[in-house]
């Protein structure tokens, strides 16, 4: 179960939208300079997980092992995905009022 899974069990009514598209308002909304900073850590997460993931997996199979897992997973998947909105989207906030 993924941190958020409590908020997410009716999200159409407490939120007023999905988690995707509730970062999406809250994205749109804040400066410029926020979102590309925003967009940067996210990059730089990504960027981490792969380096971890080339300590175990050849650098050339990594892509192949995330779409059989993506394909094998679908449910677990977007679970997971929503509770990593509802966090980024928290994250935002939280550079908003910095």
């Amino acid at each position: 179960m993924g941190k958020f899974d409590a908020l997410l069990e009716d999200a159409d009514d407490i939120f007023g939208g999905t988690p995707e598209s509730k970062y999406w308002d809250i994205f749109h909304q804040i400066s410029k300079d926020l979102a590309h900073d925003a967009f940067d850590s996210i990059i730089e997460r990504i960027a981490a997980m792969e380096c971890l993931l080339m300590e175990t997996i050849p650098e050339e199979e990594i892509n192949a092992r995330v779409k059989q897992y993506i394909f094998s997973h679908p449910g677990a998947l977007d679970e997971h995905k929503k509770s990593l909105y509802m966090e980024l989207a928290g994250e935002l906030i939280y550079r908003v009022s910095d």
